[in-house]
């Protein structure tokens, strides 16, 4: 079963992705916040990682940088789920090692259909 980590300061959002994900198979584990997901990625494995942009303590674009340089997740697929849709946060979250960006709100569909896509 395939590990997505869940990256939200909103409990509702988590709550949602948690359900849409779960309901498709995967297994879902949720963190609050940037500081929160990096700990989290640093004791156990994941297979994805969806993000939000805006998040106190580590935002999406400085947890991404630093996951990128832990050992095992050069490759891993990222997805931002965010309502920023503005080129040059893209921008900025393509540098960084996003995979992919999805603008809230979101629907199941979608979210499911990239999320097949990026996991194998």
């Amino acid at each position: 079963m395939k590990n997505i980590l869940s990256v939200d300061d909103s409990a509702s959002v988590r709550q949602m992705v948690s359900f849409t994900l779960r309901k498709a198979g995967y297994e879902v584990c949720e963190a609050c916040d940037g500081r929160d997901a990096l700990a989290k990625a640093g004791h156990s494995r994941f297979d994805m990682i969806i993000t939000d942009l805006n998040m106190p303590n580590v935002d999406g674009i400085q947890m991404i940088s630093a996951v990128r340089k832990l050992q095992g997740y050069a490759f891993t697929p990222i997805l931002m789920l965010t309502t920023e849709s503005h080129p040059e946060k893209k921008d900025a979250g393509r540098k960084a090692g996003a995979t992919g960006w999805i603008v809230k709100p979101f629907n199941g569909d979608q979210l499911l259909a990239v999320v097949q896509k990026l996991v194998r």
